[in-house]
């Protein structure tokens, strides 16, 4: 059953909300944000618990403990999180989106997202080894690729 298309975001369960995540890590990126223009800025670094080869925190459930500024995603504040990338599915489906063709619950597996390149996979530096954030501003975590 696609309960993506069946239930609004409000209307999912814990699990189901948790499901909607494709694991890509874009959202675990450091992200500056221009204090003049307000413009975002993604870059290639990571949070310190984000694993670059399976894209994932490797403190998930206990992250708040380790990065209390760490955001959990919500349908209370997913209005609020401009800064997701398009190619988010809570922001896609927020925005009255579909998945995209490349999402593991269309696709079974992480797999074709790797492979289009919309994952941080060995794209990353860990935030502990950098000292200017300015330094490490890129493009690629726009790619939504639909």
């Amino acid at each position: 059953m696609a309960f993506w298309k069946e239930k609004s975001l409000a209307q999912l369960t814990a699990h189901e909300w948790e499901q909607l995540c494709d694991g890509c890590g874009k959202c675990c990126l450091n992200k500056i944000i221009d204090d003049d223009t307000d413009e975002l800025y993604y870059t290639n670094v990571a949070c310190k618990l984000l694993d670059d080869q399976d894209c994932q925190c490797v403190h998930y459930q206990q992250r708040f403990n380790f990065v209390p500024s760490c955001t959990k995603v919500t349908i209370h504040n997913i209005a609020e999180l401009t800064w997701l990338p398009d190619s988010c599915a809570y922001r896609r489906l927020y925005l009255g989106r579909d998945l995209p063709s490349w999402h593991p619950l269309l696709t079974g597996s992480k797999q074709a997202m790797h492979d289009l390149g919309i994952s941080i996979r060995q794209k990353v530096i860990n935030e502990t080894k950098v000292k200017y954030l300015e330094d490490h501003i890129v493009m690629w975590p726009l790619k939504d690729c639909e």
